[in-house]
C-alpha cells in the first residue's frame, strides 16, 4: 500500500515539476484561424511537450523511448530532476556504462554534492560489482557535509538505495560533526524500514531532547498507530513509556505521552492514573482531570469520568473547577443510568440523593436549573415519582433570570412526564409554547416533533402527518429523518377511511414503550402479527421489537428479528435501517467484526441512497483496516522511490 502510494505521488510530482510558464505557453498557444472564405481546417490534437511524452513513456515503463527524451531534457536543461529520471531509465535498461558516465559527469560538475557519490555506488551495486559499490559508499561516508540539510540529504540518498546501515552511520557521524542529535530523522528512517522498536526509541529521545516537539512526535506516532497491520508498535511504545516514567518520574512529558497513548487505546483507567500523577506532581488545578473526564463521557466510559470528577472535588471548594466537577459527576451518573442498562435500583436511589444534596447546597436558581431538569427526568422515568418530578419542573420553569433555552428544555421535560401520566392536553400546550418561542431553532423543531408524536399516540394521524411533513425540511437532520420515517409509517398503514386497527395497536405499543412498559409493548406488537397473514406494518413491528430487545440486552433475539426483516422486507423503507442496526450489533455487542463488515458493505451496495451510507462507509473502512498515511516528504516523492526490477 505504502509503495503504491509512493508511485502515485511520484508520478504526480513528475507532472508538477514542469515549469508552469512552459505549460501555460503550450496550452494558450494561438490556434490558426481559418482564412476568409477558405475551407475549415481539420481538428489538430494539441502537441505534447517532451516533458509530457517522457513522463507518459516512463509511467508506461517504456524506458527505451523515455531515455531518449530524458537524455535530451537533461542535456538541454541539466537540472537534477531530469538527471534522476535519465539515470533510472539507464539502470532499467541495464546500460550501466552510460549510467556510470552520467553520474561521474554529475560529480565533476557538482563536487560539493556528496549524494552523487552514493549514486555512483548504486550504479556499481546494480551492475553486480559490490566491491566497487562499497568503496563509493565508504567514500561518501568519509565526506560528511558540515550542515544539517546536506547531512539529511546524504542519509536519504543511502536510505533510498536500501543502504540503511550507511544512512544510520551518516546520522551518527553527522551528529558528532555538527553537535546535533538526529533523533527525529533517525526515527523517520527506522519507520520507513519498519524497525519500530528503534523508531520509538529515537522519537522518545527527541522528546527528551526537545520537549516542545511532543505534539509533532505524537502526530508521527499516531500515523503509525492508526495502521492495524502494525499492532506491535503500540506495545513497543507502551513499554518504552512505562520504562521511562518509572526510571525518571520527574520527566512529566513521558507521563503525558503515556496518558495520551492510553486515551488512544481507550484505556481510560491507565489514562486516569497518569492524569492524577501529573496533576499532583505539577500542582495543577484539575484542568487535566476535567478534560479527561469529558473525553470519557464522549466515549461513554462513565465510571472513569465519575472518578476523574471526584478527584477534582477532593481538591475542595477553592478549586476553580469544583462546581463544574460536582455537576459533572451528576451528569455522568445521569448518563450511565439513562443510556445504558448497567444500573441497579441502588444506583438510582444514590443518584437521586446526589441531586437533592446538590440542590440543598446550591439552591434552586438559574445556575442549578439543569440539575433540576435531570432530577425531574430521573424521578419521572426511573423512580416512579411523577408527582415530585412534575412539581420540581413546574418550579424550574418559573425561575427568574434563567436562560430561555434551559427553561424551554424544562418545559419539554415536563411535557414528556405529563404525557407519561396521561395528561395529554397539558403536554400539548407546553410543547406548543416551546415551538412558538423557538420557531426556527432546533429546540423548537424538537418540541414540534414531540407534539406530532403525541398526536400519533392518541390516534390523531392526519394532524400528526401534517406536522411531520413540515418537519421533513427541518435543519436538524436527526429530527428530519425521524419525521420522515413516522410520516411514511402513517401513510403506508392508514386506511382510506382513516381506520386502521394495526396502526392503532402499533401506536399504543409505541406509547407503552415510551412509558418503559417493555413487556406490555412486546405483547401488543405480537398481537399485530396475528391480525392477518400479511400487513404493510409488519416490517415496522419487527423493527420496533428489535429495538425493545436491544434495550433489554437480548442482543441475539434482536439480531434474529432484524435478519428476518432484512430477508422478508428488503424492499421496504425499514430495510436499510435494520441492516445498519444488525451491523452495529455484530460490531459492538456480538463481537463479530467480520459479519459487521459484510453487512456494512451490503448496505453500501444495496442501499446507496440510505441516510446511513456515510456512517456505514466509515465503519466499513475502519473494519477493513484502512488508515491514513502521513504526507510524504519531498525526497520521498522523488524518483528514488522507484526501485528497478
Amino acid at each position: 500500500m505504502i509503495k503504491l502510494l509512493k508511485y502515485i505521488l511520484f508520478y504526480f510530482l513528475i507532472l508538477a515539476a514542469f515549469p508552469v510558464s512552459a505549460q501555460i505557453d503550450k496550452i494558450l498557444k494561438p490556434v490558426e484561424i481559418n482564412p476568409p472564405g477558405g475551407p475549415p481546417l481539420p481538428y489538430q490534437k494539441p502537441r505534447q511537450t517532451d516533458e509530457q511524452l517522457a513522463s507518459q513513456y516512463f509511467r508506461a515503463r517504456d524506458f527505451e523511448k523515455a531515455v531518449v527524451l530524458y537524455k535530451k531534457l537533461y542535456e538541454t536543461k541539466n537540472n537534477s530532476l531530469y538527471y534522476t529520471y535519465f539515470l533510472y531509465c539507464l539502470i532499467h535498461l541495464e546500460d550501466y556504462k552510460k549510467a556510470e558516465q552520467l553520474v561521474k559527469k554529475q560529480i565533476k560538475e557538482r563536487p560539493e554534492t556528496v549524494k552523487y557519490i552514493v549514486d555512483l555506488g548504486y550504479v556499481y551495486s546494480e551492475s553486480g560489482d559490490q566491491r566497487k559499490a562499497a568503496k563509493q559508499f565508504d567514500q561518501a561516508l568519509k565526506n560528511i557535509p558540515g550542515n544539517k540539510p546536506r547531512i539529511v540529504e546524504l542519509a536519504n540518498a543511502f536510505l533510498y538505495r536500501a543502504q540503511t546501515e550507511y544512512a544510520v552511520s551518516v546520522y551518527k557521524k553527522g551528529s558528532k560533526k555538527i553537535n546535533y542529535p538526529f533523533y527525529m530523522e533517525m526515527g523517520d528512517l527506522y519507520r520507513q524500514v519498519r524497525n519500530f522498536s528503534q523508531m520509538v526509541e529515537n522519537y522518545l529521545n527527541h522528546v527528551d531532547y526537545n520537549t516542545a516537539d511532543i505534539s509533532r512526535v505524537q502526530n508521527k506516532l499516531q500515523s503509525v498507530l492508526s495502521n492495524p497491520l502494525d499492532l506491535e508498535v503500540n506495545e513497543f511504545l507502551r513499554v518504552a513509556l512505562l520504562t521511562r516514567v518509572q526510571k525518571d518520574p520527574e520527566k512529566v512529558y513521558f507521563s503525558e505521552m503515556l496518558e495520551w497513548l492510553s486515551i488512544q487505546n481507550k484505556d481510560f483507567e491507565m489514562a486516569l492514573i497518569q492524569a492524577k500523577s501529573i496533576d499532583r506532581r505539577m500542582n495543577e488545578d484539575g484542568v487535566r482531570l476535567y478534560e479527561l473526564a469529558n473525553i470519557c463521557l464522549s466515549n461513554k466510559n462513565y465510571t472513569v469520568a465519575i472518578e476523574a470528577y471526584k478527584s477534582i472535588i477532593k481538591k475542595g471548594e477553592n478549586c476553580p473547577l469544583y462546581i463544574d466537577a460536582r455537576i459533572g459527576v451528576l451528569y455522568a451518573h445521569y448518563l450511565k443510568v439513562t443510556t445504558t442498562n448497567d444500573y441497579t435500583e441502588k444506583d438510582l436511589a444514590e443518584l437521586e440523593e446526589e441531586y437533592l444534596l446538590a440542590l440543598d447546597n446550591y439552591g434552586k436558581n438559574a445556575s442549578t436549573i439543569v440539575i433540576m431538569r435531570y432530577l425531574g427526568h430521573l424521578q419521572g422515568f426511573y423512580l416512579d415519582k411523577t408527582d415530585e418530578a412534575i412539581a420540581l419542573l413546574w418550579e424550574a420553569t418559573a425561575i427568574p433570570n434563567a436562560a430561555k433555552q434551559y427553561v424551554a428544555e424544562c418545559k419539554i421535560e415536563l411535557a414528556d412526564i405529563l404525557l407519561l401520566t396521561g395528561d395529554v392536553w397539558e403536554a400539548k400546550l407546553l410543547y406548543a409554547q416551546v415551538e412558538k418561542s423557538f420557531k426556527h431553532d432546533p429546540i423548537g423543531y424538537e418540541a414540534k416533533y414531540r407534539n406530532a408524536k403525541l398526536s400519533f399516540y392518541i390516534g390523531e394521524y392526519a394532524w400528526a402527518k401534517a406536522q411531520l411533513d413540515v418537519l421533513k425540511a427541518a435543519t436538524s437532520k436527526l429530527i428530519a429523518n425521524d419525521a420522515l420515517f413516522l410520516s411514511v409509517l402513517i401513510s403506508d398503514n392508514l386506511g382510506t377511511d382513516s381506520i386502521s386497527p394495526a396502526l392503532d395497536l402499533y401506536a399504543e405499543a409505541d406509547l407503552l414503550l415510551y412509558r418503559n412498559q417493555r413487556d406490555e409493548a412486546l405483547s401488543l406488537l405480537d398481537s399485530i402479527l396475528t391480525l392477518s397473514s400479511y400487513h404493510a406494518i409488519f416490517d415496522e413491528v419487527l423493527l420496533k421489537k428489535s429495538e425493545i430487545k436491544i434495550k433489554q440486552g437480548k442482543y441475539e433475539d434482536a439480531a434474529g428479528l432484524l435478519a428476518e426483516l432484512i430477508k422478508d422486507y428488503s424492499y421496504d423503507i425499514t430495510a436499510d435501517n435494520a441492516l445498519f442496526m444488525l451491523a452495529e450489533l455484530n460490531e459492538n455487542q456480538l463481537n463479530n467484526p467480520v459479519e459487521a463488515q459484510a453487512l456494512y458493505q451490503r448496505l453500501l451496495v444495496e442501499y446507496p441512497g440510505s441516510m446511513f451510507t456515510i456512517e456505514a462507509r466509515k465503519r466499513f473502512r475502519k473494519l477493513r483496516g484502512d488508515f491514513e498515511t502521513e504526507e510524504p516528504t519531498e525526497e520521498e516523492k522523488l524518483l528514488y522511490n522507484l526501485q528497478p526490477n
